[in-house]
């Protein structure tokens, strides 16, 4: 069976085929703004079939985003900006100085301890004159928002912005919940879109502190909200109804039955 290098690198030829003058014209057209969005959607079919657990899905998608990854590192050699050794040897460097009780002579005790150093190396490796809010703005804002709140708290938390304790962090999303419940009553819409913002980063920082993926917590949460509402749907129709014609009590009983039948 031929080496992954070689197979690497004859897709790396499929794609500079396709660049060619005589190549595809969908593919000569592209340039790195117009891939972006390719990009995101293969990262997320990549995570559908992980969360899936189907390998040989992971196996075609991961396919996918090589390519994808491959064709953005050609748009930009064509450029004569950067080459693909460049850009390896640049994350090769990058993983064995962020690893210095693997590749060094450092010892970490834990996995806490192990991520303080990890992002106090990266504080040492930002250019002069930056700051803890650039770190904060470098966290990509076409990340799904949850996750992007996510990783700024955390960077926060770990540049010694942090709460005391748990009890101080649920006593502040409890006032974040009555300003929504005060914002709510006034029916401001500017200002319920504000409080609502507000309350939904508190509750990220919840999840942060209790080591909850929010992004993951709030994915398994819809999908199961999803298997609830077939349910309620499906009874409905038994009744010769759609859902919206049941009484709420109704609705609230097929719900709770939901619950109890689904996990």
């Amino acid at each position: 069976m031929p080496s992954p290098g070689k197979k690497f690198e004859e897709l790396r030829n499929i794609i500079s085929t396709l660049r060619q003058p005589d190549g595809c014209p969908w593919d000569i057209r592209q340039t790195p703004e117009t891939i972006k969005s390719y990009l995101i959607e293969e990262a997320h079919e990549l995570l559908e079939a992980i969360e899936r657990d189907d390998p040989d899905m992971v196996r075609e998608e991961l396919g996918d985003l090589f390519f994808q990854l491959l064709f953005v590192n050609q748009l930009y050699e064509e450029q004569g900006s950067f080459t693909l050794s460049q850009v390896i040897a640049g994350i090769t460097n990058k993983m064995i100085q962020r690893h210095p009780h693997v590749f060094g002579d450092e010892i970490v005790t834990s996995e806490e301890e192990q991520r303080r150093r990890w992002n106090e190396i990266k504080a040492k490796e930002k250019k002069d004159g930056a700051s803890v809010a650039d770190l904060l703005r470098n966290v990509p804002r076409s990340l799904p928002g949850l996750r992007r709140a996510q990783r700024v708290s955390e960077r926060a938390a770990h540049n010694g912005f942090e709460w005391q304790d748990m009890q101080q962090a649920l006593a502040k999303l409890h006032e974040e919940i009555g300003e929504l419940k005060e914002a709510v009553a006034q029916g401001e819409p500017g200002h319920i879109a504000e409080e609502l913002g507000d309350a939904l980063f508190m509750l990220v920082n919840i999840g942060r502190l209790t080591k909850t993926n929010c992004e993951e917590a709030l994915q398994r949460t819809t999908g199961k909200f999803i298997k609830r509402f077939d349910h309620i749907e499906r009874k409905a129709r038994l009744l010769g109804c759609g859902v919206g014609e049941l009484s709420m009590e109704a609705q609230l009983a097929l719900w709770a039955e939901a619950k109890k039948d689904l996990t």
